[in-house]
């Protein structure tokens, strides 16, 4: 933890344990909140003369040089005598504070307020939580010289632009009663903030209390015509029509912009035209990475678009509006088998009735779609399809169909274990390549794919750095859904280095918690219980879960473990018996081992040799870290095991 500053209140400063340093008298305090205030610009020494004091002293310069001599003291106390400083520095005729960004509570709360303008509401309110609570008072509370007062209004006006933001947060969080309060007060304090009033009104509007909203938009009024002189603005006056017409607050900003386009569109666009369908897939597009109803939302009418495409005759538009819902997929276990059935289906077809002059980067986004959609399948031809994608892609260097094919053959990469190094490559070309041409979508999915990767290869440090990547690009492009592998990949790293199994079961406890609802079935359905019997298949711990545990598509292989440890051997016998091979997707190798792991208990020979065989390519991994999401061990430790119970070594 690095020397970290305080000037949201009294100055302070804190040393690398968290303990506040003694910064002497005010002169020295005065020193250093000028400096905090330049934000790690050189203060000439002569500035911070006449900034000290009202009639500076003939020895100034000197008094300063003793100050800053001794606050160097201070805040570098292990500093050996003859090294140069490294916080506070002398840079040409002056000084600079070089603190880090964060270790300066103003610096660090004016970064966060810019950051969330472009944050998700949940982002948005929980970050502006925490740095509104950095505030102990009146920004640099010490002082009222000229330059004090100057950086206390500068940072006032963002602590109410903080504020008002995260109002608007709680709005679009359907919390509008939980926004009055604050609100009521902000008007009090601040009057001629326009913004203040309007957002006030429409919460107590949203809060279901009209004629309170309306009373604000008078004392508004009166506010400023008494105070100000003025009128009010043309935002206050929409409002309060509306809320006299009881319609719904006008939108503003991006809402308003989303509004306005969504009208000129409907009155532009024939109904039925194709321009119609082809640009609902691009609505689809963006609806499916927005959370988990756009999720849900796409995928229904995607099929639909899909329908009344095939339904004009013309193989080579169908294509288009197939192929053009090129969301990236990183979870291997299909959310809708069914309907993903029907699309590929679709998409044979289209292949199908395409002449022999369609254009290849047509017939390549078919054969993407055929591979992402039959993912976890066991038939070679969607192998075959991302291949020919991937040739034709390159061939024609178009960055976005790449990147599709790409992804098919990601999806196509597991047909034996122990290929995470391959699927490395693949996310690392991946984040190049949309790094190269803006495609933020794709450099997420970059970016996971080496999460799950580098975690199944065991290299935390670079998994790490590549989730936080994942983080950052989602914050920044509004895509929540991240959050669910991101997370459930930090509760996967809390297993698998070392931590002691109550730690390890409550981070994933703490991470389940968020797939209620998540919008992907094939992720919240039966997962969680999945991670919690593979961490206690590795602890050697019995597989004692409820009766109405949901294993969703993950029972075959939960239910001969759950059976031996209620002392049910004939039954867990004939459940491994019949578990079927696992399906070629991202738990491969996690679910060989519960089964290796059944058989030895139950001394079944043969399915013993089954598990052994799969799982020997993967040897130095960790096995079910390349979901990302859970792991069950190193697979050597599996492999050991095995051996021994077959009495056999080596190969």
């Amino acid at each position: 933890m690095p020397v970290g500053f305080g000037v949201l209140g009294p100055v302070t400063a804190w040393d690398d344990a968290g303990e506040p340093v003694d910064l002497k008298g005010p002169r020295h305090r005065a020193v250093l909140a000028r400096l905090v205030a330049a934000r790690g610009r050189v203060v000439p020494v002569g500035q911070i003369v006449d900034d000290l004091w009202d009639d500076p002293p003939a020895g100034g310069v000197g008094a300063v040089r003793t100050f800053v001599a001794a606050l160097r003291r201070r805040l570098e106390p292990r500093r050996p005598p003859r090294e140069p400083a490294r916080l506070l520095v002398t840079d040409g005729p002056g000084y600079a504070l070089r603190a880090e960004p964060g270790a300066v509570d103003a610096w660090r709360f004016e970064d966060t307020v810019n950051e969330v303008a472009d944050a998700l509401p949940r982002t948005a309110l929980d970050r502006l939580d925490e740095a509104l609570g950095w505030w102990r008072g009146p920004a640099y509370a010490d002082f009222d010289s000229p330059w004090a007062q100057a950086e206390r209004s500068r940072l006032d006006q963002i602590r109410l632009t903080a504020v008002e933001r995260r109002a608007e947060a709680l709005l679009a969080l359907d919390r509008a009663a939980d926004a009055v309060p604050d609100l009521d007060a902000h008007v009090a304090a601040h009057p001629w903030r326009e913004d203040g009033w309007a957002l006030l009104a429409s919460a107590l509007y949203r809060a279901g209390r009209q004629a309170d909203a309306l009373a604000v938009l008078r004392r508004a009024r009166e506010m400023l015509r008494d105070q100000l002189g003025l009128d009010p603005g043309p935002r206050l006056r929409r409002l309060e029509t509306d809320l006299l017409r009881q319609a719904e607050p006008e939108p503003t900003g991006a809402a308003r912009v989303w509004a306005d386009t969504a009208a000129a569109y409907e009155r532009s666009v024939v109904p039925g035209a194709r321009a119609r369908l082809e640009s609902t897939v691009g609505m689809l597009r963006s609806l499916a990475v927005t959370g988990p109803g756009g999720l849900e939302a796409a995928r229904d009418q995607r099929e639909a678009a899909i329908t009344a495409a095939e339904q004009l005759g013309d193989p080579e538009f169908t294509a288009r509006v197939i192929g053009g819902y090129d969301v990236p997929a990183i979870w291997t276990r299909s959310d809708d088998p069914a309907q993903a059935a029907r699309v590929v289906a679709a998409a044979q077809r289209a292949l199908a009735g395409l002449g022999p002059d369609a254009p290849e980067a047509t017939r390549a986004r078919l054969l993407a779609t055929v591979a992402i959609e039959s993912r976890g399948t066991a038939s070679p031809g969607p192998a075959q399809a991302a291949r020919e994608a991937e040739a034709i892609a390159r061939r024609v260097a178009d960055p976005a169909l790449l990147a599709q094919s790409l992804n098919g053959v990601f999806m196509q990469t597991f047909h034996r274990a122990g290929l995470a190094a391959e699927r490395d490559g693949i996310g690392a070309e991946l984040v190049a390549l949309a790094a190269r041409h803006g495609l933020a979508t794709v450099e997420i999915l970059g970016h996971l794919i080496r999460v799950q990767a580098r975690g199944a290869l065991a290299d935390f440090t670079a998994a790490d750095t590549h989730a936080e990547a994942a983080d950052r690009l989602a914050a920044r492009h509004e895509s929540p859904l991240v959050g669910v592998f991101t997370g459930g990949y930090r509760a996967m790293r809390t297993a698998a280095t070392g931590a002691a199994y109550p730690d390890a079961e409550a981070a994933y406890r703490s991470w389940a918690t968020g797939l209620a609802g998540c919008g992907m079935p094939g992720v919240e359905r039966g997962l969680a219980p999945l991670a919690l019997l593979c961490l206690r298949v590795w602890h050697d711990l019995p597989a004692d879960f409820p009766p109405d545990t949901d294993w969703g598509p993950y029972a075959p292989w939960a239910r001969p473990l759950v059976l031996l440890a209620a002392d049910r051997r004939d039954e867990a016998a004939r459940a491994l018996r019949r578990t079927p091979a696992p399906p070629r997707d991202l738990l491969l190798e996690a679910l060989w081992c519960l089964t290796g792991r059944a058989a030895v208990s139950l001394g079944d020979r043969d399915a013993m040799l089954r598990a052994r065989n799969a799982l020997a390519p993967a040897a130095g991994e960790v096995a079910g870290a390349e979901s990302g999401l859970l792991t069950v061990g190193p697979v050597a430790a599996h492999l050991d095991r095995l051996d021994a119970a077959l009495e056999v070594t080596g190969g």
